[in-house]
C-alpha cells in the first residue's frame, strides 16, 4: 500500500526529484466540492501525523491525490482520481 506521507518524503529526499513539483489535493471543508489543491513549494515541513504549510497543520489522512510531474503518484479513492 502507499501512503501520502511515503511519496512526499520520496519526493523531498530522492535525488532528481523535487517536492516542489509536486500538487497535493486534500479535504478542506468549506471550500468547492470540499476539496483543495496546493503546490509541494507551500510544504514548509513533514512531520509524522501531518505536513505543515504557512496557513494550516494538514494530517495526512485528509489527502486525496498526489501528482507529480503529470502523473498520480497517490489517489484514496476514485472520488480523488477524478479530481482536475
Amino acid at each position: 500500500m502507499v501512503y501520502p506521507r511515503d511519496v512526499l518524503n520520496r519526493l523531498r529526499w530522492t535525488d532528481g526529484e523535487s517536492l516542489d513539483d509536486a500538487i497535493i489535493w486534500y479535504v478542506h471543508r468549506g471550500a468547492p466540492g470540499d476539496n483543495i489543491k496546493i503546490t509541494g513549494s507551500s510544504v514548509k515541513s513533514l512531520g509524522s501525523l501531518f505536513f505543515e504549510t504557512q496557513e494550516a497543520d494538514i494530517p495526512y489522512h485528509r489527502i486525496l491525490r498526489i501528482d507529480y510531474r503529470g502523473e498520480t503518484l497517490f489517489a484514496k479513492d476514485s472520488r480523488a482520481r477524478a479530481l482536475s
